[in-house]
């Protein structure tokens, strides 16, 4: 099967929850995933139902908390860097058929890795692999990279009239 090169982006929700899905169904039709969570540090609720997917889906975060709030730290620099090298030999070892770039356009913005970083590791995707990278302000050069681009509108959002997150739907 031949693999493409799929981004989630926008100002919308369901980024994540897209991938995820997708996820879900590449586990269903017998292949492993790889979930690499950029900037994300925290627990989320989908972590305790993909860890008794573990045989099919394996989910690493690469972030320590969440930065958004504050400029990113050496530590989310470094976490960052680090993670996307080690899930490119992860991608490379043939052990996985997709590989999720969770909020990976999220840390080109915040310069935790260049957007040169990223199409390398896009170019070195290999011929069987499916490879999905979310989050908001997708470059234009990873855009152009892509064979598929889904952008995600926010048209309304309930947040607006100050809903807070909630368990289980938006955490």
């Amino acid at each position: 099967m031949k693999g493409y090169v799929q981004v989630y982006t926008g100002n919308g929700k369901g980024k994540t929850t897209a991938a995820l899905g997708l996820a879900l169904r590449a586990a269903g039709a017998g292949l492993k995933v790889y979930i690499a969570q950029f900037v994300k540090g925290m627990k989320y609720n989908e972590h305790d139902v993909l860890a008794r997917l573990s045989d099919f889906i394996t989910l690493k975060q690469y972030g320590r908390n969440c930065f958004i709030r504050r400029v990113p730290q050496e530590g989310d620099i470094l976490a960052a860097q680090q993670g996307l090298k080690e899930v490119r030999d992860v991608m490379c070892s043939g052990e996985y058929q997709v590989i999720i770039l969770d909020e990976a356009n999220i840390a080109t913005y915040y310069n935790l890795f260049s957007v040169e970083d990223l199409l390398d590791f896009i170019r070195a995707k290999p011929e069987g692999v499916e490879l999905v990278i979310t989050g908001r302000m997708a470059d234009p050069r990873i855009i152009d990279e892509a064979d598929l681009v889904t952008e995600m509108k926010e048209v309304k959002h309930y947040y607006q009239n100050g809903v807070n997150a909630r368990d289980g739907i938006e955490k």
